[in-house]
């Protein structure tokens, strides 16, 4: 995690916004490791944000692979409808942050708003993709903790 991922999130749970990981582990499918590694860094990631003193609500992920053509790999919106009943969010004022423009999809697809960080995967997304994107994200912000200022903003 980055170090300012922990801060980000207890602001987010200091403001009483649910805080949902949704993400895709093909590699469970493709056989390059197995489910219980994931549950491993997931749980792992919980532990990082409570000694930050920040928590996730609620962890969503796909194990399969594109060809399995389920409803729940990003960007189908199938882990965010999963989310929205099972915690009860509004997702016309949800928001789904992420590095790559799939994630960005996923966020019309369900409805919700979309801030790109340029972390991780972002920078490079961007910088050699964005003129093909089809549409453009509602924001886009340098990394988790910008990206948690513009929503503060647009919650209050």
């Amino acid at each position: 995690m980055f170090p300012f991922a922990g801060s980000a999130i207890r602001r987010l749970n200091q403001a009483g916004l649910a805080v949902i990981v949704v993400t895709n582990q093909s590699g469970v499918a493709r056989g390059y490791f197995p489910e219980s590694l994931v549950q491993q860094v997931h749980e792992r990631m919980r532990q990082e944000l409570a000694s930050a003193g920040a928590f996730v609500d609620g962890i969503y992920y796909c194990p399969h692979g594109s060809a399995d053509s389920c409803n729940c790999r990003k960007p189908k919106a199938g882990m965010i409808e999963s989310a929205a009943r099972e915690h009860h969010l509004d997702v016309a004022r949800s928001f789904v942050v992420g590095d790559r423009y799939g994630d960005m999809e996923l966020a019309a697809r369900a409805g919700c708003k979309g801030v790109f960080v340029r972390t991780g995967y972002g920078f490079g997304d961007e910088t050699w993709h964005a003129k093909d994107w089809p549409r453009q994200p509602d924001a886009i912000v340098n990394d988790l903790a910008e990206a948690v200022d513009w929503i503060l903003v647009q919650n209050a």
